[in-house]
């Protein structure tokens, strides 16, 4: 495998990296069938084997540093409390071989900081570790006498430790176990304090919890890859259970005729943007958009070609405002459009932008009374600045009022609110639709 992404990468955090994969149809494809078969014959190979390499590369990775710093350290305190309660020769004896352990130990501490090929991590690992347990065991030869034995026991019970907490492929689990059974039985054998069928005898017991703790081992790692598959598989699940809750709540604030806001989201959308600061130092304007004669043009033409009717004057609104306004459909064909940080100037020039690109659309309206294509009317509403603060009831109010005058001088005319309409705004309005 190629070497991995540096901490800057955007997949250089677990988490991204578990999200990254867990997009992969492949992988899951492989999770979901080792998933569904017994535990014992989870093995995980390829792209997944990457993903969990992936995963636990930190946590492993901190292992290993910890248990090589340990080394070290228990090192440097073995050798000179052995300068203290050993005979001299014996303690000067074992200097030269134990002093090479806090090297090995060490490099492979550094070399583990940072993520790299999987070829650098377990190359280093098991030299490291055939060096330690090597120099180990001639520590305990160059002393001779009875630490000869003694040293070589250390060092099979130092391997069984690194068996037991490295999380490493099983390959390097057993590699580590043979480095340790080979070199155990090898000076064993050269230990004049020892009979052969002693040696024989003593390296089985050892080879026998050897092998136990391999087996542990791989029953550990098995039981960590299944966590990993299901781990995989809820965030998954999860994933598809908030774009599936996305994909809802984008349902229930848009029109599913139009395409643009219905009017419950726009409702929503008021609320909060009047209750921010922001809007406090800033107008809002407000259009409210009626097509003229639609009932004429349902009867004329029929419901399918008024539904299309209110599709392609939702485009236009929405293509002839800023990325910053808001449109929605407030009811049959009817749409409110909020501006805001919009000037009367502003909010006229975009009312009258989408009623010339509605009438220029020529949309068929043979029943029409206005024109024989699709008109629309539409009324304006701006906050005025040197008055108090009103409620986006109020400018809607605003808005519906200088409708009604659109409709009443003739239809498809945008009309701005004036304060002086307020007085024949209070009088019936008849239906002007």
């Amino acid at each position: 495998m190629t070497d991995r992404q540096d901490a800057s990468h955007p997949l250089s955090t677990g988490t991204a990296r578990l999200d990254h994969y867990m997009r992969d149809p492949e992988i899951m494809a492989e999770a979901e069938r080792l998933l569904s078969g017994r535990t014992r014959d989870v093995r995980l190979k390829g792209r997944l084997a990457e993903a969990f390499r992936d995963r636990s590369w930190r946590q492993t990775a901190k292992i290993v540093r910890s248990w090589m710093v340990w080394v070290v350290v228990l090192d440097i305190l073995t050798l000179t409390i052995n300068m203290f309660l050993l005979p001299r020769s014996a303690a000067l004896a074992m200097l030269a071989p134990g002093a090479v352990i806090a090297p090995a130990a060490l490099a492979v501490a550094l070399i583990w900081r940072k993520q790299r090929s999987d070829l650098i991590l377990s190359s280093s690992l098991m030299i490291g570790m055939f060096i330690i347990l090597l120099a180990v065991s001639l520590t305990g030869i160059a002393a001779g006498g009875e630490w000869h034995e003694r040293y070589l026991n250390v060092m099979v019970f130092v391997a069984i430790a690194g068996i037991t907490i490295f999380s490493v492929p099983q390959w390097q689990t057993l590699s580590i176990a043979v480095m340790a059974l080979g070199l155990y039985l090898l000076f064993m054998l050269q230990n004049p304090r020892v009979e052969v069928l002693s040696t024989l005898s003593a390296f089985l017991f050892f080879a026998s919890g050897v092998s136990a703790t391999v087996v542990a081992r791989r029953t550990m790692t098995i039981l960590a890859h299944k966590a990993f598959l299901l781990e995989l598989r809820d965030r998954r699940r999860l994933a598809e259970l908030e774009e599936a809750n996305g994909q809802l709540e984008e349902l229930a604030r848009i029109d599913p005729l139009t395409g643009v806001a219905n009017r419950r989201w726009m409702t929503q959308m008021l609320d909060a943007l009047w209750n921010t600061s922001e809007h406090r130092s800033a107008s809002v304007a407000m259009l409210m958009c009626d097509i003229d004669e639609f009932k004429r043009l349902n009867d004329r033409r029929g419901h399918a070609e008024g539904d299309r009717c209110l599709v392609e004057v939702a485009r236009i609104i929405a293509s002839r405002v800023r990325r910053a306004d808001y449109v929605a459909r407030y009811g049959g064909e009817e749409f409110l459009v909020v501006l805001p940080e919009a000037t009367e100037r502003g909010a006229l020039e975009v009312a009258e932008r989408i009623r010339k690109n509605v009438e220029a659309a020529a949309i068929p309206n043979p029943g029409s009374r206005v024109a024989p294509v699709v008109t629309i009317s539409i009324g304006v509403a701006v906050e005025p600045d040197d008055a108090e603060r009103m409620t986006s009831e109020q400018l809607q109010s605003h808005a519906d009022m200088a409708l009604y005058f659109a409709k009443r001088a003739g239809r498809n005319r945008a009309e701005l609110y004036k304060p002086k309409l307020l007085g024949l705004g209070k009088r019936a309005a008849p239906n002007v639709a």
